[in-house]
């Protein structure tokens, strides 16, 4: 079993994932197809996360999958993304692999064009989940557009580009039952919880 580092800063995020073998093994095998911008994201950290908050082994094998994302807007055929499923497969056998091109899912999305991994991640439903490693020349990365402390502090909330897809953000959340997998999870289901006005009205009593 891999020692889990404290975890308070997206640095210590980073050494989690080099720390632990399997989860590196995993970013080591992304580097090694070359592409551009291209990332692990999603549940592979938000999922290794939790489970460390909650006192849990980490355990690769129970992600349902594994989502790479990279940005090359000069290739978004569907058909190279299952080429480069099988590619990871034939490394890593037994890792259910997703491969996403983000240069072309802001269409299903509804958004505008994404200008980078980076910037798709930001649209990602939930400020915990929209976080993404990789592994550059052996050194991990880590980004997250909304900071990690959401994510660390172990609550749900909306990412700010669902304001208007609340619906589509509520739907998602109850149908991953996280809950009854981290039971110490806040889960913000409305928009004025998840933001709520600059003054309450407790703010405005006069004592």
């Amino acid at each position: 079993m891999n020692p889990a580092p404290p975890l308070r800063t997206i640095a210590d995020i980073e050494r989690l994932l080099e720390a632990h073998a399997d989860l590196h093994a995993l970013l080591l095998h992304v580097e090694s197809l070359g592409l551009p911008d291209c990332w692990i994201g999603a549940g592979f950290i938000r999922n290794t996360v939790w489970d460390v908050l909650h006192e849990r082994e980490i355990d690769v094998s129970r992600l349902n999958d594994v989502d790479v994302i990279l940005f090359d807007a000069s290739d978004t055929r569907r058909e190279r993304e299952s080429d480069l499923e099988d590619r990871l497969r034939e490394t890593a056998p037994g890792v259910i692999w997703s491969v996403k091109n983000q240069a072309r899912m802001h269409r299903r999305n509804g958004d505008a064009p994404y200008r980078d991994t980076f910037e798709a991640v930001a649209h990602w439903a939930e400020t915990a989940t929209a976080i993404a490693a990789r592994s550059l020349r052996g050194k991990i990365d880590v980004v997250a557009p909304h900071g990690v402390k959401d994510l660390l502090n172990l609550i749900v909330r909306p990412a700010p580009a669902f304001e208007r897809k609340m619906a589509v953000y509520r739907e998602r959340v109850l149908s991953k039952h996280w809950s009854a997998r981290w039971p110490k999870l806040t889960l913000l289901m409305t928009w004025g919880e998840a933001y709520p006005a600059p003054h309450s009205s407790f703010d405005r009593i006069e004592t």
